[in-house]
């Protein structure tokens, strides 16, 4: 590979909050954190995933439809008067009430004009503690991208990142930036044994989708504990470690794990570029013999 030299940059912001401690306060904490992203000179600032109030999905609970919001809606219209005041771009998480008894986990991009667009979260998970199969309607946007801040950005959200088929078709379709709002965390009792291996696992499959796809990822997640409603579980301690990883797979910047803060960095956006020609992945599918990536599993009777 050549030499890279620096061209065109996107300065961005991972906010990482701690919307369980804030309680009613989460979107006014939110707000403020993106103003000082904005302040330190960030273009593009994202937000974690239903970052404006606690996880909610640990229990089933019918009430919870009471927190779901319109689009637009109270926190759409937040940031867009922000988006509009700073001339920042924003990505924001929230629930999404599309109608009566139908909703979804929704991911908004917003920059000074606006709502640019939405992509409603695909993959839901139904795991002990993240049971969001209960709320969330499975999205039917697709895997899109949008442009905010000069960048070709493709949002997807959480449990999705696990997914390499779900990055791969963000990419195709031109995405620069993976941007992956997240709430991710250890049971307790699991932590001591299972803690380091979980969060490892969860850094190297978007390192990975990074560098198979010639993209930036940035992971932006939730931190601090959150107790089960009603007190019957153990809760969950949410990981934070946001992190920004470039297309060669490499750790750019990364956050801590206990304290909400802004993670901020500089991004080269033509080393997007250097990386796809040195590694050509793109250039070496092998898009004819990939049809069977449409089965839910191969059983041929051959083994």
């Amino acid at each position: 590979m050549s030499e890279r030299k620096a061209g065109r940059a996107l300065t961005v912001a991972l906010v990482q909050t701690a919307p369980g401690a804030a309680g009613d306060r989460a979107l006014e904490e939110a707000l403020a954190l993106s103003r000082d992203a904005a302040g330190q000179g960030a273009e593009l600032v994202v937000l974690p995933e239903l970052f404006a109030g606690p996880y909610f999905c640990q229990v089933p609970d019918a009430r919870e439809f009471a927190r779901a919001e319109t689009i637009p809606g109270p926190t759409t219209s937040a940031f867009c008067a922000l988006a509009g005041k700073l001339g920042v771009s924003f990505v924001v998480s929230l629930f999404e009430r599309r109608a009566v008894g139908l909703y979804h986990n929704t991911a908004v991009m917003i920059d000074r004009t606006g709502i640019v667009g939405t992509y409603r979260k695909m993959h839901i998970p139904d795991d002990p503690g993240y049971g969001e199969k209960f709320f969330f309607t499975p999205g039917d946007t697709g895997f899109g991208v949008h442009r905010l801040s000069d960048a070709v950005v493709g949002t997807l959200v959480c449990w999705d990142q696990w997914f390499p088929e779900a990055a791969r078709l963000t990419a195709l379709r031109g995405a620069e930036l993976l941007v992956y709002p997240t709430a991710i965390g250890w049971h307790p009792f699991e932590k001591a044994t299972l803690g380091d291996a979980q969060l490892d696992a969860w850094r190297t499959v978007q390192r990975s989708h990074a560098i198979a796809n010639g993209c930036y990822v940035l992971a932006v997640n939730r931190t601090g504990f959150e107790k089960t409603p009603g007190g019957k579980g153990g809760g969950i301690e949410f990981w934070g470690h946001s992190f920004i990883a470039g297309p060669d797979g490499q750790i750019i910047a990364e956050a801590s794990a206990d304290r909400p803060e802004v993670l901020m960095a500089t991004l080269d956006l033509d080393h997007i570029r250097e990386m796809r020609e040195g590694w050509p992945f793109l250039r070496d599918r092998r898009i004819d013999a990939y049809a069977d990536l449409t089965r839910r599993f191969i059983d041929d009777g051959k083994l």
